[in-house]
């Protein structure tokens, strides 16, 4: 049996796996139900399995102990997002929903694992790392703490995308996702009576500079062909309409490309609040916690996957990336041991699909079996292309 007629064979079951998924999210670090599925199908089709790996991934290989080994990586948690759908499968957890694909990546790595078990004479050790708490920018640090990428020589990986149209994938080598970081501003001031701010110093005013001007500053004192995002999305301050606020507190997000530059930005961030601060008379304190640094591309593999994806499908639904994302995603923590390449999955439906993280993100399922076939051919030819040397 071919690889297309037996994927055509199992594709039914891991629809329905995906939509039973969809209506049981499970968030971040709270995967143990999925886990557990995951689990008991890879031990059904005779993979090695470990649980708890990184509190609840799992971790599957298959193949000759002494092979080369390569990996796919596919994530599992769900999103604190209420779903509006109104799909028959919607999800059963009020205020969870899989608002990011990740039940379509847990399935695909499930239809690989069953597509490989089926091959009668591997050459080469495959792992499978099911990720838990990847919309924290987490659980890949916890996989990658547990060991899941030591011996690896080279790692997979994929993400729907709602701008690609199913039945596409898209590809590119190099920089894919940006780094990103998490910014804490404390702004401390002078309270006082609204009436008199002469006698104050307005940690609210202080803060609304802070903001306005850092992206001026992002303008004018950074090189502008290295792009730099700061977004604040939340204010905390303020006691009373006529109290002066002597504290406010911001919290936002950093994203940039380039990874020196994200080196250096929580310095900078830091070295310009403090000016702005201080030029009005109050202080502040920064927190910045890196979230994750970019996902990098390798060439080789990039181009393995290209050459693989267009033996699936032909060269007209094998699409450039043109330009990387200012998202951010914890695959590229694992990068940081085994070159890997990250691939964009279609999922655009006739009429379109929602944006990714928003209640009414409704996948085309059809882009399941095709992120199956790709994989699954990708793995297969680095197998070859080792064996083969």
């Amino acid at each position: 049996m071919s690889h297309q007629e037996l994927l055509d064979r199992e594709l039914p079951q891991l629809i329905e796996l995906r939509r039973h998924l969809h209506a049981h999210p499970e968030l971040s670090g709270q995967e143990h139900q999925t886990a557990a599925l995951v689990a008991g199908e890879l031990r059904a089709l005779g993979w090695q399995v470990q649980e708890g790996v990184g509190r609840t991934g799992v971790l599957a290989e298959m193949g000759p102990s002494s092979a080369p080994l390569v990996g796919l990586r596919v994530d599992m948690d769900a999103l604190p997002v209420e779903e509006r759908t109104g799909l028959p499968f919607a999800s059963k957890q009020q205020g969870v929903m899989h608002a990011c694909g990740h039940d379509i990546h847990t399935c695909i790595g499930l239809g690989v694992a069953r597509l490989l078990a089926a091959e009668s004479a591997l050459q080469a050790r495959f792992r499978l790392l099911f990720q838990p708490a990847e919309e924290l920018a987490q659980g890949a640090v916890w996989m990658r703490d547990a060991g899941a990428t030591q011996g690896l020589q080279a790692l997979f990986g994929v993400h729907v995308v709602p701008d690609l149209p199913a039945g596409t994938v898209g590809v590119r080598s190099g920089c894919l996702t940006a780094a990103a970081g998490e910014l804490e501003i404390m702004v401390q001031g002078v309270g006082g009576h609204g009436a008199r701010p002469h006698q104050a110093v307005d940690a609210i005013w202080l803060s609304a500079r802070v903001v306005t001007e850092l992206q001026q500053c992002i303008a004018r004192r950074l090189n502008a062909l290295q792009p730099v995002v700061i977004s604040f999305g939340k204010i905390e301050g303020g006691k009373a309409f006529n109290v002066i606020a002597d504290r406010v507190r911001l919290l936002g997000t950093v994203r940039c490309l380039d990874l020196e530059q994200h080196r250096q930005l929580p310095r900078w961030i830091e070295q310009t609040v403090d000016e702005i601060c201080r030029s009005g008379g109050g202080e502040a304190q920064v927190r910045y916690r890196c979230i994750a640094p970019p996902v990098w591309n390798d060439a080789a593999l990039t181009s393995l996957l290209e050459t693989a994806a267009v033996g699936c499908l032909g060269r007209e639904r094998v699409l450039p990336v043109e330009l990387p994302s200012l998202g951010a995603e914890d695959f590229a923590e694992l990068l940081r041991d085994v070159p890997g390449t990250m691939m964009r999955l279609g999922v655009a439906g006739p009429q379109g699909c929602a944006p990714l993280h928003n209640g009414t993100f409704d996948p085309d399922e059809r882009a399941l079996g095709v992120g199956v076939q790709v994989l699954t051919a990708t793995l297969l030819a680095w197998m070859k292309q080792e064996v083969n040397g």
